[in-house]
């Protein structure tokens, strides 16, 4: 778009580019607020990264949210936070309990992700660094946090804890978690309540 011409004058490789790491983004956005926040993982985005990144996110967030009780989350049925996946499950659980929230996982169907509202923030974002060298980690942060969407800048924080592959429950596990999920009878992976519970 800018005819082979980036912003700043850099030095980089014009072909047999060598990968020094990765980063991907991972969003969460607040639709009634139109408030984005990326996190950048330089590990693969499991399952728990993905609770660690919503348990952050409303860490931060309760204090000013105090009259919510019941957390809908809007996702794709992707591969690590889907409602078979007994890590994410156990996770949810856990985080219900422990902030005394309800949480609602209502998943959108194969194909139909661009219904999801934060699919169109990749968008901005990728027009917005398009053109810019993405050598650092440094560099791919700054621009996420110079994007606009809805006339607002995200909340962008890095993580860079590498996040173990694989984790999963037993079968035994996965029982004592599946009693604590309301499925939808006749789309029981696609919509899931998870009411909280006191501690024991």
């Amino acid at each position: 778009s800018r005819g082979g011409k980036s912003r700043v004058p850099v030095r980089a490789l014009d072909h047999d580019f060598v990968s020094s790491g990765k980063a991907t983004p991972l969003g969460l956005l607040l639709p009634e607020l139109d408030e984005l926040s990326i996190t950048v993982c330089t590990s693969k985005v499991t399952r728990d990264c993905i609770v660690d990144t919503l348990d952050h996110w409303w860490s931060v967030n309760e204090i000013r949210l105090p009259k919510i009780d019941t957390l809908v989350l809007l996702q794709d049925n992707g591969p690590e936070n889907s409602g078979r996946r007994t890590q994410f499950l156990n996770r949810m659980v856990s985080f219900a309990d422990r902030y005394q929230l309800n949480i609602r996982l209502a998943y959108y169907p194969p194909y139909h992700s661009k219904y999801n509202p934060v699919e169109r923030c990749w968008g901005v974002l990728a027009n917005h660094w398009n053109g810019a060298l993405l050598d650092t980690l440094e560099a791919i942060v700054g621009y996420a946090k110079s994007m606009t969407s809805k006339k607002q800048n995200p909340v962008v924080r890095p993580v860079t804890k590498t996040y173990q592959l694989g984790v999963s429950l037993s079968k035994q596990a996965m029982k004592d978690v599946e009693h604590r999920l309301d499925r939808l009878a006749q789309l029981p992976a696609w919509f899931i309540d998870i009411n909280w519970q006191p501690a024991a």
